[in-house]
């Protein structure tokens, strides 16, 4: 199978999100299966990433889309790379989606609309002309156009589109219609229009030929009014057809505490005492001060969907019981200041870095004793996976795949409702666990015993992408 791989980001150059450790693991996981081929925009890391690039295609504008170029290149391990270049829409400073204050992209439309339009003639053949596409698959709103490029032109590639967070749909004026070269015939409810305004990622619910969602307690919470995001209805229908899969997440065999380069001290399952040298080098880094009482992770974007309020509203709660806590990550401004602010209270007890730093995340998720995920909705999650790996039990919210990932009780803590007691009630379960050494060491045992490999996912993919040419 000839498998296109249609990401908007990939950690392989440049991470926003899971998305982009989901897009480096799962291509590579499938090379057993298929000649999977991925293609990204030509983000300023990714040009500077990859010192083989050549030239493979060149199209001409579409509508208002300029024109671009594609260059073949490829990783160090051998992941074949499609890179779409159009210096005036990609090579800027920031992140894939927003400039350097945090702003979105004027632009996006035009930004993923060309990276949409260039995946689907790449995969029409009519880019490189030694290799086309026997299927597509696209990820978010930033690639959802592509199914809707293919049916608009009548080109009879299936496509499967992989829901990683509803709540980020892409939606713009109808004005963008003409110019991203979308028929006007498409917008309506059986199309691409969303309250009179044009839903992106609409157009890969609508047009894809199979949809998955990254765990099937998403793919049922989706359907429903209270996850949906006003597309429950369609999500329904799909699902009722049997055209809406939930494929489970993985994470990559560098998540091994025994081999992980990035921690002070390697070990294994009932190596505690190597393993609290990292938590001794976590409260170094971070200026918290010696500490017996359990040390808490919040290894999250700083957003109203991973109920970071939950945490900060708790953070006095933890700290009066004997604990602290140590932040990594960015998101929005007013819980930035929160938390910087509830450090300011208590320097000692408290330490937040905004910024993330792959390796110093998996330091704290090996020095931390738990991780707080109290996400009000969470797709799959991937943080609750690290931290069993690294022995740090995850508190969370049963919804997602934290509810298909974490063992309440045996491999870390699970509560009912994303609400300040829930969450309250299984921090003190977790102060209680930490108490007891013996139950302590059975959970985090069986926590770091969990695999969670991609291969049994990257197997269901290919059999989805069997079935679906």
């Amino acid at each position: 199978m000839r498998i296109l791989f249609a990401t908007p980001e990939v950690s392989d150059f440049i991470q926003v999100g899971g998305l982009a450790a989901v897009s480096a693991a799962l291509p590579r996981a499938l090379r057993d299966f298929a000649d999977v081929r991925v293609i990204i925009p030509g983000y300023p890391a990714v040009l500077r990433g990859m010192s083989d690039l050549k030239a493979v295609g060149r199209c001409p504008s579409y509508a208002a889309l300029p024109a671009f170029e594609v260059d073949l290149g490829h990783t160090t391990d051998g992941l074949t790379y499609y890179v779409v270049r159009c210096p005036e829409l990609y090579e800027r400073d920031g992140t894939p989606y927003a400039d350097g204050r945090g702003a979105d992209w004027a632009d996006n439309n035009v930004r993923f609309a060309t990276f949409s339009y260039a995946a689907a003639q790449l995969a029409r053949g009519l880019v490189d002309k030694e290799w086309s596409a026997d299927l597509v698959h696209a990820n978010d709103w930033q690639c959802a156009l592509i199914p809707g490029y293919l049916e608009w032109h009548y080109a009879h590639i299936p496509t499967v589109f992989t829901i990683h967070n509803l709540a980020y749909q892409g939606v713009f004026d109808r004005s963008s219609l003409a110019p991203l070269g979308i028929p006007e015939t498409s917008f309506n409810i059986d199309g691409v229009e969303f309250y009179n305004r044009l839903s992106f990622i609409k157009a890969g619910l609508v047009y894809a030929s199979h949809l998955t969602t990254v765990s099937q307690t998403y793919a049922r919470e989706i359907t429903t009014a209270e996850f949906g995001c006003g597309l429950e209805g369609l999500l329904k229908q799909r699902a009722d057809r049997n055209q809406l899969s939930g494929i489970l997440n993985g994470i990559d065999e560098s998540w091994d505490p025994r081999t992980c380069s990035s921690l002070l001290q390697p070990f294994g399952a009932g190596d505690w005492a190597e393993r609290s040298l990292n938590a001794d080098d976590v409260r170094d880094q971070f200026g918290l001060a010696v500490c017996r009482g359990p040390l808490f992770a919040l290894v999250a974007r700083l957003v109203h969907q991973k109920g970071v309020d939950l945490v900060i509203d708790s953070a006095q709660a933890i700290v009066d019981a004997g604990g602290q806590i140590v932040v990594t990550g960015k998101g929005e401004p007013r819980f930035e200041e929160a938390l910087l602010q509830a450090q300011a209270r208590a320097p000692q007890s408290i330490a937040v870095k905004i910024g993330f730093d792959d390796a110093e995340a998996r330091k704290i998720f090996a020095g931390s004793d738990f991780t707080l995920m109290p996400s009000r909705f969470e797709p799959c999650g991937l943080s609750q996976m690290y931290a069993q790996r690294f022995g740090s039990l995850p508190i969370g919210h049963r919804t997602g795949g934290l509810a298909e990932t974490i063992v309440d009780g045996e491999t870390g803590f699970l509560f009912d409702r994303a609400s300040a007691p829930g969450f309250l009630g299984s921090l003190c379960r977790a102060f209680s666990t930490f108490g007891m050494k013996d139950r302590l060491d059975q959970m985090r045992r069986a926590a770091m015993a969990q695999a969670f490999s991609w291969r049994q996912s990257a197997k269901s993919y290919a059999d989805l992408y069997r079935s679906s040419i």
